[in-house]
């Protein structure tokens, strides 16, 4: 990874490792999609639910906290619902700028309880799916959301955990 910036601004997620458990978890999702990630920053927000709930009303008009929130820094949707979006490029400096990502404590706590999985191994799934977003995966239509999940089950069994969305 070129740059990752963490601001921690909730203590609680230095149990998780998060410095280590993020850049894991985008090295794969970079690696998956052949994305060189030597060349990519982005910076990660470890928040507590209050805070993501502000950020949540200011940019997405919903006043409530949520697990995870991400800003790509450019637009990079496919055209056709179900396609990839087309790989990003490096800017005039060679960097390939991502965006940003914010995870809310609270809730991504109660959800890993409620799911009977460790916080780490929820998170690593946020971070994951997160990171999709800035590449310009979505989950706003079927087509899409069956490609998203697709390769979040993928990168998810390469690192060892598994698929969340699959129904055993």
């Amino acid at each position: 990874m070129h740059e990752l910036d963490i601001l921690m601004e909730d203590p609680r997620w230095a149990a998780c490792d998060l410095e280590n458990l993020s850049a894991g978890a985008i090295a794969a999702t970079l690696a998956h999609l052949n994305i060189d990630g030597s060349l990519c920053s982005l910076s990660l927000l470890a928040c507590d639910d209050h805070r993501i709930a502000v950020l949540n009303a200011d940019f997405r008009g919903k006043p409530t906290p949520t697990n995870v929130l991400s800003w790509p820094d450019e637009e990079r949707s496919a055209v056709v619902p179900g396609a990839p979006p087309d790989p990003p490029e490096p800017d005039f400096d060679g960097i390939i700028c991502l965006g940003d990502i914010a995870l809310g404590y609270d809730t991504c706590a109660a959800e890993a309880s409620a799911a009977g999985k460790p916080l780490a191994n929820h998170t690593t799934h946020l971070i994951v799916h997160g990171t999709l977003h800035l590449l310009g995966y979505d989950h706003t239509d079927e087509l899409d959301a069956a490609l998203m999940e697709g390769i979040e089950g993928k990168i998810l069994g390469k690192l060892g955990l598994s698929d969340p969305y699959r129904m055993d």
